[in-house]
């Protein structure tokens, strides 16, 4: 049996997209070995495949890639190994070099366009070091995906590559199971943002719509960097009955409140190429849960719902103006879209994107 190891800077805990990807691997009868690192706080895993995580010193800035990258190369060192795949720009050093060393194959799974996120934008000497980091290695690469044809389109015209598209849709709920809020929704209507609480997400602009927005409740299930300004801001626009806030949820569990929505948003802004391509995976989960959307005017979400007719463009960034158009979803159009959700929610899945994984993996080079 051939053995996979695949490298992480996360936890494991809540990464679906290499979650599935190891799981299809293990179905196609190889040893795979998950290695990724643990928090101080990190929640127990139980997989079909194997998983390993270090505890690091550092866990954020230069000090921390250092020491994961050197890390995470003596571990690959000394691991049995047949094929390595590296997930997003931040472990492939190690891999490549690992590769090269024992002659071993190599697969790249990007899945963002790393030189390009808002992080680094504003940080020109780091990103410099990622960006030469990257020219480096991917010319030289031969087995690489990516999340969508925006982002393959950019690596193979810069790069001369031949990336492939594995999109990260989820698999397929085929019975949905349902629990309830932890707070009353009074039977008002829904909208649900699901994801990381970060920069460039929309949340302030639908914050600011909120207050035009009758009846009904806005709900954030997530964390991130900047929760704790989003909160006060709630409290500033004296929103806390309109706003209500859920902690990060493990997707089991998060698959059950979806459904009970009205309206599922993903409001990205245009900060650089990385969020104009996004794809977000909560795209995939309203549709699995057969609710519509809203979505910014950026070249892939909005390509995903005028082909499937599940929702709606942004029509303008104003808050009154974007009030004014969920206001409308809401009062009268939701069932415009069910029989499209209906098909779409059949046809955006993992059974369906995962056999392009499976002929990448059979036919290595």
């Amino acid at each position: 049996m051939k053995r996979i190891l695949v490298s992480v800077t996360n936890d494991l805990v809540t990464d679906q997209r290499v979650h599935k990807v190891c799981t299809t691997l293990t179905e196609m009868n190889f040893d795979v070995l998950l290695i990724g690192r643990r928090f101080k706080h990190s929640e127990l895993i139980n997989r079909n495949y194997k998983t390993t995580r270090m505890k690091l010193l550092f866990n954020s800035g230069f000090l921390f890639y250092a020491e994961y990258n050197l890390r995470l190369f003596f571990k690959l060192f000394f691991l049995k190994k047949d094929i390595l795949l590296a997930n997003d720009l931040d472990t492939l050093l190690p891999n490549y070099l690992i590769s090269k060393f024992f002659n071993k194959k190599l697969v790249y799974d990007s899945h963002e366009l790393f030189t390009e996120v808002p992080e680094l934008i504003n940080r020109p000497f780091v990103q410099k070091f990622w960006l030469r980091l990257e020219e480096f290695i991917l010319p030289k690469l031969k087995n690489s995906y990516t999340v969508n044809y925006s982002i393959a389109k950019y690596y193979n015209i810069k790069y001369h590559l031949n990336f492939e598209v594995i999109r990260n849709v989820p698999l397929q709920i085929k019975s949905i199971e349902t629990s309830s809020f932890p707070f009353k929704t009074n039977e008002k209507k829904v909208i649900l943002y699901q994801g990381s609480i970060n920069k460039g997400r929309g949340l302030e602009l639908m914050l600011e719509a909120m207050l035009f927005i009758e009846n009904a409740i806005f709900i954030c299930i997530g964390n991130g960097d900047i929760e704790q300004k989003i909160k006060q801001r709630v409290i500033d626009l004296n929103l806390e009955e309109k706003v209500k806030f859920i902690p990060r949820m493990i997707p089991i569990e998060l698959q059950k409140l979806t459904p009970l929505v009205d309206l599922g948003i993903s409001l990205e802004e245009d900060l650089g190429l990385n969020y104009k391509y996004a794809l977000p995976n909560k795209l995939f989960d309203y549709v699995q849960a057969k609710i519509p959307v809203l979505v910014s005017n950026l070249p892939e979400m909005k390509q995903i719902v005028l082909k499937y007719n599940i929702g709606e463009i942004v029509l303008n960034r104003n808050p009154k103006v974007l009030a004014n158009q969920i206001n409308n979803i809401l009062q009268n159009r939701k069932e415009l879209y069910i029989k499209q959700l209906e098909e779409a929610s059949k046809k955006l899945i993992w059974e369906n994107e995962s056999k392009k994984l499976i002929e990448l993996i059979k036919d290595l080079r």
